[in-house]
């Protein structure tokens, strides 16, 4: 049998021990930020019913979804003039009834409302795992990649919001970046703007073309709105709206202005203005100068955002977004479970592990797990060094054996490879003596030291 040349498929990655310490340090960083917030992990399985997600993603989203064949005959149950046809679009439905999950927020909407009767509200939850999308590998852009959202169904309160942005600033700060924004924008608002155009019934696709400015600009979405038949005077009452320039209160201020005829487009003004009067409460008014921006464009083309809507950019990088969420009235109701609001975030971890290794901010000591080798003279020491390295290893030190007699020359490259920063030589006089030789990696300096001493040195 020939041998099969080996291959990762494409927009996925292997992760080595060193690059896992980083991923950790990521998730570790958050899971304690999220925890301190009142937030408790759950998890879902890795596919759902292709049905669960379809439909919640809009157009776009839904041709992402990587979709799963059925077992066995796949095509058994496949009428035949759609096989004839062979169109892939009308088959799905008779081949796949599974698929593997867009995002972290449509499958926890189905995990509340399956255990409705088990969960106290609000609920509050954070969820860390992989998420699948059949989109065009690129820098920053995976098909596998990990998110970590962070969501509150059960409460209508614009604290939550609030604690968001607190949260965004917190991780990111420990994470050690120092310039980024969190854009923040409402629904209400874009809904707003569509009222005064005169097109309430295009706010899809008025949302979708105007998220796209920072990437096509200005002339790319008054082109895609002309297709999607906004008019050229539609074009020149949008221009000066989506360009809003200045403070966040100046665009307070003009939004007030420009949505003065518009209900729906006051109150999601009025919602930002809260959840800004919270910020300042919690003594984080400073934010609101150099950190959180108000960004009209903001839409992020999801159907299911109803509220505030989220974005969070670093300005240290060339990358897309690391982040972003916003709320969700009424997105269980497509399970059964009517007038439940939620609204939640997510760090894109893959994304923000780049910035993180570009900018070489990941603690140094992460990269040596093991702390201390001892090394392996002959069987005759065992009877020493295994109960030594158990009670190392009651101490909670990272510590091994190396697991055979071979030329020590070996086992030091080993110590090098893994980056172990300490070597512990056990012979005959050491165990005699009572006194271990310990050797530094780094400097090369090595030591006398009991096993007491060994132990208050590495903890």
């Amino acid at each position: 049998m020939a041998s099969i040349k080996p291959s990762l498929a494409k927009g996925t990655r292997d992760f080595s021990p060193v690059e896992m310490d980083k991923r950790n340090h990521i998730f570790n960083t958050l899971k304690a930020i999220f925890s301190k917030y009142g937030y408790s992990e759950i998890q879902t399985p890795t596919f759902e019913n292709l049905q669960t997600l379809t439909g919640k993603y809009g157009d776009e989203g839904d041709r992402l979804i990587f979709k799963i064949l059925n077992s066995g005959d796949y095509l058994g149950k496949a009428p035949e003039e759609l096989l004839s046809a062979k169109n892939s679009a009308s088959l799905i439905s008779h081949i796949s009834e599974k698929a593997l999950r867009y995002d972290l927020t449509v499958p926890f909407a189905r995990y509340v409302v399956m255990h409705q009767n088990d969960i106290a509200l609000p609920f509050k939850r954070f969820q860390i795992q992989p998420v699948w999308r059949a989109d065009r590998p690129q820098r920053g852009r995976y098909r596998e990649f990990y998110q970590c959202d962070v969501d509150v169904v059960g409460s209508e309160s614009l604290l939550n919001e609030a604690e968001f942005i607190l949260i965004y600033h917190e991780a990111l700060t420990a994470f050690g970046l120092k310039d980024f924004n969190i854009k923040l924008n409402n629904r209400k608002i874009l809904s707003g703007i569509a009222e005064v155009v005169g097109k309430p019934d295009l706010i899809v696709d008025m949302t979708v073309a105007i998220d796209k400015l920072d990437k096509i600009g200005l002339d790319g979405v008054n082109k895609e709105l002309l297709e999607r038949g906004f008019t050229q005077d539609d074009l020149a009452t949008l221009e000066p709206i989506i360009a809003l320039s200045g403070s966040n209160t100046e665009k307070i201020a003009a939004m007030k202005s420009v949505l003065s005829n518009s209900t729906v487009g006051l109150e999601g003004v009025a919602e930002l203005e809260e959840v800004f009067a919270y910020l300042t409460k919690f003594g984080r008014a400073d934010l609101l100068e150099y950190v959180v921006e108000v960004d009209i464009t903001l839409a992020r083309g999801l159907n299911y955002y109803t509220g505030c809507i989220f974005e969070v950019k670093t300005n240290e990088v060339q990358m897309g977004s690391i982040g972003g969420g916003g709320r969700y009235d009424d997105l269980t109701g497509m399970f059964g479970l009517k007038g439940l609001t939620g609204v939640g975030v997510s760090f894109g971890a893959d994304r923000i592990y780049d910035v993180l290794n570009e900018l070489d901010l990941f603690p140094k000591e992460g990269s040596a797990r093991t702390k201390l080798l001892i090394v392996n003279f002959d069987s005759g020491l065992e009877s020493f060094t295994l109960p030594l390295l158990n009670q190392l290893r009651a101490a909670d030190i990272a510590v091994e054996l190396y697991p055979s007699a071979v030329k020590l020359k070996k086992q030091m490259s080993y110590a090098d490879a893994k980056q172990i920063p300490y070597v512990l030589l056990v012979g005959d006089e050491e165990v005699n003596s009572g006194e271990l030789s310990l050797k530094n990696m780094q400097t090369g300096a090595q030591e006398k030291i009991r096993t007491a001493e060994l132990i208050e040195k590495l903890k």
